[in-house]
């Protein structure tokens, strides 16, 4: 007797946030999910790409013990399925003869149904993955689950020019699922939803887009997962930073699937999906790697304010220590801007004065300096000094340090190696320095979902209006050396994310001398970059990761 292909489909996407590496927890989520959607009435469980093992895993799929441990995790969980509850789909690496895959396992009735492996590797930008997997070799066609013919591409099989979608059309496929491991950047979801709707297209099917959610080193997955209907309209959308186990109904029309019940969020506008970003990449960060709390220097400075406000958002204020450390610089106004800060933030705040230390050093290389005049070396033995102090109390207090440094100021080399440089990792190191200044106004107007920190205006109001200032000398200010930040940034923005010519940036009305010079700090400074701590990835290229320029390198762009 045949047994009818069903009319309705419940669909859970279970939008969570794994940890690379730790193959019994991300087991142990998937299995508290499905229970979750079971008791929602799911049919079948979809989650993110290579959940069991964390995306991305990296160079981790090359050691056998690990992949052995996915496996074992992937046949594990399908026998759970012969509860006659939910069937699910989930991402894992598979060792087979045809090479290391990134594959799902479709599991239902306590087995393994299906695999399938991912054929469109994305190797640029952020991604490496044919340094580690291989493709698979062919396309296999849809999966019947429960008489639904389910095409299931993964992540870039969608996103690449490999026609995976439209040969699962042609194969049969009724709807198709798609595991994701998409990072976020600014706008991001656009260029998610445009990709998908493109596939909508070619294809006449409906597609349902699941994101993994949370931080991994650099990289932010930001969750949002949706589903575009046949009709090309959007038919659910779920959060932004947030985990969720939500079950969508499909009901059959026709020959369509057509979505009649499912979540539709409200995503974020852009400056508070930036923040969101940085406090969920920044909480991540400590948390998955057992710091119990952290510390900062805490200047009176707008960067220092907003990764000491992004700190108790993302953590609390009982996990942050912010340290004033002053020299013969440092003015009333910082002193002031500094406590008033961390009393609106209710953090911690200590006052270690390096006057002792600098004059040490000083005085140890007063044969050496001789004859010689004071600039930038002395200066530098005030940030080396608080570098030190920084890494004192994180040895001693087991503390992470954060590490304060915009974009614009890593990019031209505007740091101090061993000094200001020094920490375990920096929220804001993808953001320049204009939009910092616009997400601390943005902080002090509203409290972000999930952020632990107070209402009101927690980054003082003098912090954001006085001249930006390293205080390393007498009356010192960034425009010193460099240009304002609003034309600084416009230039940086141009070489580094755009890539474009010194005469095209020239052509935006700025001075070509002072391009020059920008361009040339650009490339002198990657040795810096090179031992900076990982950061937020915001922008759609980012230092290390998106960008990997020599640091041996004497081309520059004289037209």
């Amino acid at each position: 007797m045949t047994k009818t292909a069903p009319d309705i489909l419940r669909i859970a996407i279970a939008q969570l946030n794994p940890t690379v590496g730790d193959v019994a927890g991300n087991l142990a989520k998937a299995r508290e999910a499905r229970a979750d959607a079971a008791r929602q009435g799911a049919d079948l469980v979809l989650y993110t790409e290579l959940f069991l093992a964390g995306y991305p895993p990296e160079d981790l799929v090359l050691k056998p013990a690990f992949l052995k441990a996915c496996e074992k995790a992937a046949q594990d969980f399908a026998k759970d399925t012969a509860d006659g509850g939910p069937g699910v789909i989930i991402g894992t690496p598979l060792k087979r003869p045809t090479g290391t895959h990134n594959s799902i396992v479709f599991a239902d009735g306590g087995k393994i149904i299906a695999e399938r492996y991912k054929l469109d590797l994305p190797n640029y930008g952020e991604f490496d993955e044919k340094r580690v997997f291989q493709p698979g070799l062919e396309l296999q066609g849809p999966v019947n689950f429960r008489g639904v013919r389910i095409g299931i591409p993964i992540c870039e099989d969608i996103w690449g020019e490999v026609a995976v979608c439209e040969t699962l059309a042609e194969s049969g496929a009724e709807i198709l699922l798609v595991p994701n491991g998409s990072p976020y950047y600014r706008a991001k979801i656009d260029v998610r939803h445009q990709v998908v709707i493109r596939q909508v297209i070619e294809t006449g099917l409906p597609m349902i887009y699941a994101n993994q959610l949370g931080g991994q080193d650099e990289l932010i997955f930001d969750g949002a997962s949706f589903a575009i209907g046949a009709d090309k309209t959007l038919a659910f959308q779920m959060s932004q930073f947030e985990d969720a186990v939500d079950v969508t109904t499909w009901k059959r029309t026709g020959e369509t699937w057509v979505c009649s019940e499912g979540p539709m969020s409200k995503i974020p506008e852009r400056e508070e999906a930036d923040y969101r970003a940085c406090m969920l990449g920044l909480r991540d960060y400590v948390n998955k790697n057992g710091f119990k709390n952290v510390v900062l220097g805490l200047s009176g400075g707008i960067d220092s304010a907003i990764c000491a406000a992004l700190a108790v958002d993302a953590l609390g204020e009982e996990r942050l220590r912010t340290v004033m450390m002053p020299y013969r610089y440092t003015s009333k106004d910082s002193l002031k801007d500094a406590e008033d800060c961390a009393r609106a933030l209710g953090c911690r705040y200590d006052i270690v004065p390096i006057s002792e230390p600098v004059e040490g050093f000083r005085h140890a290389l007063t044969q050496l300096f001789e004859g010689t005049q004071e600039g930038i070396t002395e200066e530098n033995l005030q940030s080396r000094a608080r570098g030190t102090i920084l890494m004192a109390i994180s040895n001693k207090f087991g503390s992470m340090v954060v590490t304060t440094g915009n974009k614009s100021e890593m990019s031209v080399g505007y740091a101090t190696l061993y000094g200001d440089m020094n920490g375990g990792f920096n929220p804001i190191k993808d953001l320049y320095k204009m939009q910092v200044y616009g997400l601390s106004r943005w902080r002090n107007a509203h409290v972000p979902p999930g952020a632990l920190g107070p209402s009101g205006e927690v980054i003082p109001k003098n912090i954001i209006d006085k001249a930006p200032s390293a205080e390393l000398r007498e009356n010192q200010t960034d425009q010193d050396s460099l240009p304002p930040y609003p034309v600084l940034d416009d230039i940086l923005e141009c070489l580094v994310e755009n890539e474009m010519s010194v005469d095209d940036i020239v052509a935006r009305g700025h001075e070509r001398a002072t391009v020059t010079r920008i361009e040339h700090l650009l490339y002198i400074a990657e040795y810096k970059r090179r031992q900076a701590a990982p950061g937020v990835k915001i922008t759609r290229k980012n230092f290390g990761r998106d960008r990997r320029y020599p640091i041996t390198n004497r081309f520059r762009d004289r037209g």
